[in-house]
């Protein structure tokens, strides 16, 4: 009773504290002076459609690194948190495995390859449209997520995971660095031509390194659900 009557009491002075800033609130009657610069000058600077991709990629290139870091970081852990007393994992004979609805395999069948486009196709526009590596990467992850739900007890490559996560990394930071010998600081997008605003191929490097971010999220996302789907193979297994 005393901690549900502690847990309202933190509640309301929670509301009390948003009701006041809510009342106080006046929205801004114009842009700030770095808000107006990147709206004016990021699309002819950058060659972005897309100003919040510019700003990400480009202007806070390296917070955008340190987000992958921290997202590689998270992922490692998971692995080696759940790694820790795990039993190797005996193989276990189709008919012994957990029954799956045939809706759900055959939506799996139908339904990833096209997930797996439509992750691509974010990433790979994300100049263009709203959108980009982490959305794009968290979409193929989702793939992923579709295959184990049509099958529980399916393996994936974990070595394989490892090097495209470790070799979209090294490509992300290679090309930062190339921004810096070749072009105007790390991550500099006109280490490439910017080309046309709007099109496919324009705002020079961006999409490359989009791809790269959208392929690193995808494996590190892949690689922490394989992980609990082992745990949990474990588990049905031990049953069986």
């Amino acid at each position: 009773m005393i901690k549900r009557a502690i847990a309202l009491l933190l509640l309301l002075a929670v509301g009390a504290l948003f009701a006041s800033l809510l009342a106080g609130y006046v929205p801004d009657s114009e842009l700030n002076q770095t808000a107006r610069y990147y709206a004016e000058r990021t699309a002819g600077d950058i060659g972005a459609a897309n100003i919040v991709t510019a700003i990400v990629v480009t202007y806070r290139g390296l917070d955008t690194l340190g987000e992958v870091t921290v997202l590689f970081i998270t992922a490692a852990i998971v692995g080696l948190v759940l790694a820790q007393g795990q039993p190797a994992l005996p193989h276990t004979p189709r008919q012994l495995r957990p029954p799956v609805g045939e809706l759900l395999t055959t939506g799996s069948r139908m339904l990833t390859p096209l997930i797996l486009l439509l992750g691509v196709y974010v990433f790979v526009n994300g100049h263009l449209t709203p959108g980009g590596g982490f959305q794009g990467g968290a979409i193929i992850a989702s793939g992923m997520l579709l295959l184990l739900l049509a099958d529980p007890l399916k393996h994936f490559s974990h070595q394989l995971i490892s090097v495209l996560e470790s070799l979209s990394g090294l490509l992300f930071v290679g090309i930062g660095v190339l921004g810096v010998l070749f072009a105007s600081g790390f991550l500099d997008n006109r280490l490439l031509p910017i080309g046309n605003l709007g099109e496919l191929f324009s705002a020079g490097v961006i999409p490359v390194i989009y791809s790269l971010i959208g392929l690193k999220v995808g494996a590190e996302f892949s690689s922490m659900l394989a992980n609990l789907s082992e745990i949990d193979k474990t588990d049905k297994t031990e049953e069986t």
